[in-house]
């Protein structure tokens, strides 16, 4: 959410009452339902034996640890850089579990969902009560809706004017290929993770998980430190131990979290629609994409760009999002924005897409934006190509 410049609204129905499954059979045929897109779903896509969530969970745990394990015992400045790289993706993986978990999508027990999501998101420093408030009950509600959905939510031209010269700089930074963890770590994660007040129903279990992490991280901390001047017996040596085991793999896992989101909903061809003209089937189905990763990739991502069916339909577990997504694509080839995952075009969608029209529903570059003669990024619905 933008904490400068754009006033992002709170729902109208609460997040409570937002994160509450909606009757989609009540709604009129062509008012934007989803029923017509759930309907075509397999049952099969649904099914979430226990032993396959603790399966991914078990495992994510184990190449978590031998990394840490290995971060510990390894301090060669080249040889880290490759193992960060790894352990990014494996804090990914973890996170992914945990948000499955947060969806209630993993495991049909609450208290073993809830048991897994806590644990997962921990080493990415992640509130698990927070993020489902922010995730589940305001952002999958209110996906690419003005003033609601509060992720990657873009500036208007006119309130990028009426910035500061700093703010204009945070923002030229943040919203670049480079600053997407930048951006993740101070709007998500600080703002609405760490620091922000949430509604008084919320309030003990968001301030009980803050408490969590909080010991987590302190623990970590003063673990790494003591194994640090044991081993090293400096203080450059201790230094570098807890960054590299445990601030390293959080910033690079911001990095991951905030790239992979900005390709699910920014692209020139994904419109962000004014409050009135917002539906769920906007939303969800055109608010969003389909990324093939390359092979092997899902090792780590676990299916999460293949996004549309997720944002349909949050139960569905990550490991048979694509059997949803074939479904979904079969009924509504037109709709349905199918692609490969490439950093190139993940780069190009940042270089144009800075600043949003709601009016015209396009995004804008920099230089248009200002321009006296301004023109839209397109004039016709492309099809994204978004990827990280």
């Amino acid at each position: 959410m933008p904490t400068q410049g754009t006033a992002v609204a709170t729902p109208t129905q609460g997040p409570d009452q937002a994160s509450r499954p909606v009757d989609e059979s009540t709604e009129a045929p062509g008012s934007g339902s989803l029923k017509p897109v759930l309907d075509v779903i397999p049952a099969a896509a649904y099914r979430n034996p226990t032993w396959k969530g603790l399966a991914y969970f078990g495992r994510d745990l184990v190449v978590y640890a031998v990394l840490v394990w290995a971060l510990i015992v390894v301090s060669q400045p080249l040889a880290v850089v490759g193992l960060e790289v790894v352990m990014a993706l494996a804090v990914s993986a973890l996170f992914i579990v945990g948000h499955d978990a947060a969806h209630g999508a993993l495991f049909r027990s609450k208290r073993l969902n809830s048991f897994v999501g806590h644990v997962a998101m921990l080493p990415g420093w992640h509130v698990y009560e927070g993020w489902i408030l922010g995730h589940n009950r305001i952002h999958h509600a209110y996906t690419v809706r003005q003033g609601y959905d509060f992720v990657w939510h873009p500036y208007t031209v006119e309130e990028y004017r009426a910035m500061s010269r700093w703010q204009r700089s945070r923002h030229r930074f943040e919203w670049s290929w480079m600053g997407a963890g930048a951006y993740y770590m101070r709007e998500v994660w600080w703002h609405k993770m760490v620091v922000g007040t949430p509604p008084a129903r919320w309030m003990k279990a968001i301030r009980r998980d803050r408490w969590i992490v909080a010991t987590f991280v302190l623990g970590a901390t003063v673990a790494l430190t003591w194994m640090g001047w044991s081993r090293t017996g400096s203080v450059a040596g201790t230094l570098w131990l807890v960054t590299r085991v445990l601030v390293v793999p959080f910033l690079s896992f911001s990095y991951v979290i905030g790239s992979l989101v900005h390709i699910h909903h920014v692209h020139p061809g994904i419109r962000w629609w004014k409050r009135r003209e917002w539906t769920r089937f906007k939303g969800q189905m055109d608010g969003t994409t389909i990324l093939r990763v390359p092979p092997g990739l899902n090792f780590f991502l676990h299916w999460i760009m293949v996004h549309v069916p997720h944002h349909v339909d949050m139960r569905i577990p990550m490991y048979n999002l694509e059997r949803a997504a074939d479904a979904i694509k079969a009924a509504y080839p037109d709709t349905v924005h199918d692609k490969p995952l490439r950093f190139g075009n993940f780069v190009d969608n940042t270089r144009r897409c800075k600043l949003y029209d709601f009016d015209r529903g396009e995004w804008l570059t920099y230089d248009m934006a200002l321009s006296p003669s301004r023109r839209p990024l397109s004039q016709d619905r492309t099809t994204p190509e978004g990827a990280v």
